[in-house]
């Protein structure tokens, strides 16, 4: 085997490490993100029914749109949506 056909081998099998673990962090990204989006949604739910009666109109859509802002943002982002909101009231 010469010395090029070697290298050529050892980037290769380096190369293919690399997508292994790309593919694993992607799949394990994807996991996080709608594993948040679904938390975001039940949390909308949740302060909806709460603030339902207590402050009119302050309540948040099920949409894509909120899904993606909490998949994305989390936490932090359902607070943003309530801002947002409570914002257009006054």
């Amino acid at each position: 085997m010469s010395t090029y056909s070697g290298g050529l081998m050892i980037i290769g099998i380096l190369v293919l490490v690399l997508l292994i673990g790309a593919a694993k962090s992607r799949a394990e990204w994807i996991i996080n993100f709608i594993l948040r989006g679904v938390l975001g949604m039940v949390m909308v739910y949740f302060v909806n029914y709460f603030l339902s009666g207590r402050v009119p109109g302050i309540e948040i859509g099920y949409n894509l749109v909120t899904f993606i802002t909490t998949g994305i943002l989390g936490f932090p982002g359902v607070l943003m949506l309530y801002g947002i909101n409570f914002y257009m009231i006054l």
